[in-house]
């Protein structure tokens, strides 16, 4: 899916903003109050609001765009030069007498100590503003070509007056997937977006409901219906904060997805990367649940330490890549790991009751290349290989053990006697076998050379095999036994 996104255009509009945050510490408090005396250590700039969502969606591989007004100030330049470093096409609107927007945050180690808020309130844009604005908006699309994706974020800060939102409502068919983040949703109405992402809050802001304290996951849920009603989009995502969200589109039950709580310091922006996440996911027509939980993993790997959040792609495949996976998943993981010039190294066994003869071979595996990839024989492929009482462990517990190593990158299940076919799927340069034996007596030795690859056996840890493992437990097993009772000492091996 990400690298179905990868290169998508996407035009961002509504309310930028920029982030100053001034990193201190403190050790004591002044003479003159019972305040912190601060002492600055870092400082950094960062686009916010709707320029931060271009922001993420160029850092996860999107070609983001931004039409928006900025003003003719130091907070506008500083803006412009975080849009530029950040890789976002820089159509915004310089709007003389119009401040930037800037939220100036002071913290003490993680805490924040002070907010300072500069030019929110900027009023709405004079009608040369607005028509240049159009005339931006106009030309992005141009740009563009057919049908870009649309991200509409409209914070109440005026950079999106009542003739920007016609006119976005109007040529809603200029635009394939529209997501749409207002802290106001019904002027909205009539623009029949993709998805919409309220809060809690703005959703009972928008229905007119109260919304009381208690199960927020519920009342979400419920209010689903009314809130694809209301605001005519086709998937509708409530945000909850360390809630998660919950995500319907009308077509079964809504699905649920979970955060963890963190530091107010550390989820300045996260949202935007909810929103850049589901907007690209939904532009590459993933599935509902598919999207909803890409922007949740989004928005989670974001929340490391203070700072506005912004979510790259490699950050999300590294989070979403998780070690098991199917041959699909697998030819899709190296394939990337192959495009950044990696060596792909693979082995293949039944791994039953691993032990420190394993972890050493698949260690000497590891250190050949730079992914290793384990394929990991059915239980019912030990079976026809190993015999009835084997395996001990289950292809669950095997396979987690295995990706639990922090040597190995993929693992993989196949149902077959032989690696073969997923040899040839995953084309490595070197195949790795455990054993004394020279190469040429391995049996994938002539498809990996066919495919271009090496071979290389690497020798065991004496005196450690599974079955001499088994073997012995039996043996202490049955020696402990009452008379009688052997056979039910092999019952838990079996």
């Amino acid at each position: 899916m990400v690298d179905d996104w990868s290169g998508r255009p996407v035009l961002v509009v509504g309310d930028p903003m920029l982030d100053d945050w001034h990193f201190t510490t403190s050790e004591r408090l002044c003479r003159e109050a019972p305040a912190p005396v601060l002492r600055l250590r870092d400082r950094q700039l960062a686009a916010g609001g709707a320029a931060n969502t271009a922001v993420n969606l160029a850092a996860l591989g999107g070609r983001s765009l931004l039409v928006a007004p900025v003003g003719a100030d130091a907070g506008g330049d500083r803006l412009r030069d975080c849009l530029e470093r950040a890789g976002v096409t820089d159509r915004t609107v310089t709007q003389p007498g119009r401040p930037t927007p800037v939220k100036r945050r002071l913290l003490a180690d993680d805490q924040i100590v002070l907010r300072e808020d500069e030019g929110d309130a900027a009023g709405p844009l004079p009608d040369d503003g607005v028509r240049r604005l159009l005339r931006a908006l106009r030309g992005a699309v141009e740009e563009f070509g057919p049908r870009p994706a649309l991200v509409i974020c409209d914070y109440g800060l005026g950079a999106l007056p009542e003739p920007a939102r016609a006119w976005l409502v109007a040529n809603r068919e200029l635009f394939g997937t529209v997501t749409l983040d207002a802290h106001d949703l019904r002027p909205w109405r009539g623009l029949a977006p993709s998805a919409v992402t309220p809060s809690l809050a703005e959703a009972a802001h928008l229905l007119r409901r109260p919304s009381r304290p208690g199960d927020r996951a519920a009342t979400a849920a419920a209010w689903l219906p009314a809130l694809r009603e209301r605001t005519g989009a086709a998937v509708v995502a409530v945000t909850l904060d360390s809630d998660g969200a919950i995500v319907g589109d009308g077509d079964g039950q809504p699905h649920r997805t979970h955060a963890d709580p963190a530091a107010a310091s550390h989820a300045v922006g996260a949202g935007d990367a909810y929103l850049a996440a589901l907007t690209l996911a939904l532009a590459a027509a993933a599935p509902t649940p598919l999207g909803a939980e890409t922007a949740q993993l989004a928005a989670a790997v974001t929340l490391g330490g203070p700072g506005t959040c912004v979510c790259d792609r490699d950050a999300l495949f590294a989070a979403a890549d998780p070690a098991v996976t199917d041959a699909v998943g697998l030819a899709a993981r190296v394939r990337r790991r192959r495009a950044q010039g990696d060596r792909v190294v693979f082995t293949n066994g039944c791994f039953d009751v691993l032990h420190r003869g394993h972890v050493r071979y698949l260690e000497q595996a590891a250190a050949l290349g730079d992914v290793l990839v384990v394929a990991v024989n059915s239980d019912e492929s030990v079976r026809r290989l190993k015999g009835p009482d084997r395996p001990v462990n289950p292809v669950e517990d095997r396979v987690a053990v295995l990706a639990a190593l922090s040597c190995v990158d993929h693992v993989v299940v196949f149902e077959e006697d032989s690696p073969a076919d997923l040899i040839a799927t995953v084309r490595p340069e070197v195949y790795v076998k455990g054993g004394d034996y020279p190469p040429e007596l391995v049996p994938e030795a002539p498809l990996v050379r066919r495919l271009g690859g090496q071979v290389h056996c690497v020798g065991y840890v004496p005196d450690r095999s599974t079955s001499a493992i088994i073997d012995r437990i039996r043996a202490d097993a049955s020696e402990r036994a009452p008379s009688g009772t052997e056979s039910d000492s092999q019952g838990p091996l079996r």
